[in-house]
């Protein structure tokens, strides 16, 4: 029985060269690709499938919230992390938003099946650059405390301050949302007021810096 895999990665010629790479293998199969998490989240629900390979800095919704959609949904998908960041932070964020595994596009392909083979058979997969972090001590003593990616921003106020920092306009902001212009300019006046941040060139450095979008400032 094959492995169906859900690949979520902005840049096209990594998905591709990865997609291959699993089409070879003969008890894996790439049921869909996307390059952002809001796609990764929709496809999710209409695949269905066993694994997403999970990239962190997307457009549109980060890999962080896009991994915690996806487990609320449907708690059986295992989400792997594939990420540039090697770095307790991150890795943190994306375990207590429910991953199974972290590796980082360091890492061989060998190891990525590997991964693979573990998440769905139960384990948790940390990859060697990142097995000095207790990301299962992290988890497990401190159920309870306040979920603070991106300082205390709720969900929704990430979903607004990501694609304020990818250039979308308010009107833009609430058709994609499906909420009113002025409820967006609310969530606005609140995210600028918890980071103490107030025009929107700071909150696009902001979102850059904290990896909630791959989005490139111009110079």
């Amino acid at each position: 029985m094959s492995i169906n895999i859900l690949l979520a990665d902005d840049h096209r010629i990594f998905r591709e060269g990865l997609r291959k790479l699993i089409e070879e293998q003969p008890d894996m199969k790439v049921v869909a690709e996307v390059d952002d998490g809001r796609a990764a989240v929709d496809l999710s629900q209409r695949y269905n499938p066993d694994v997403v390979i999970m990239d962190i800095s997307m457009p549109s919704l980060n890999g962080i919230d896009a991994t915690e959609q996806i487990i609320k949904q449907n708690p059986n998908i295992k989400v792997i992390a594939l990420s540039i960041h090697n770095n307790k932070r991150f890795a943190s964020y994306m375990f207590k938003a429910g991953a199974a595994g972290y590796l980082t596009k360091s890492c061989c392909f060998d190891e990525l099946t590997q991964a693979i083979i573990s998440v769905v058979t139960g384990h948790t997969y940390m990859s060697p650059e990142i097995t000095d972090v207790v990301i299962g001590d992290y988890v497990d003593k401190i159920p309870h405390e306040k979920f603070t990616f991106c300082g205390q921003l709720s969900n929704r106020e990430r979903e607004v301050l990501q694609l304020i920092a990818e250039g979308k306009s308010t009107k833009e902001v609430a058709v994609q949302l499906h909420v009113s212009a002025k409820t967006v300019a609310s969530h606005r006046e609140h995210i600028m007021n918890k980071l103490n941040i107030h025009n929107v060139v700071e909150l696009a450095r902001y979102a850059v810096r904290e990896g909630l979008t791959s989005f490139e400032l111009s110079k």
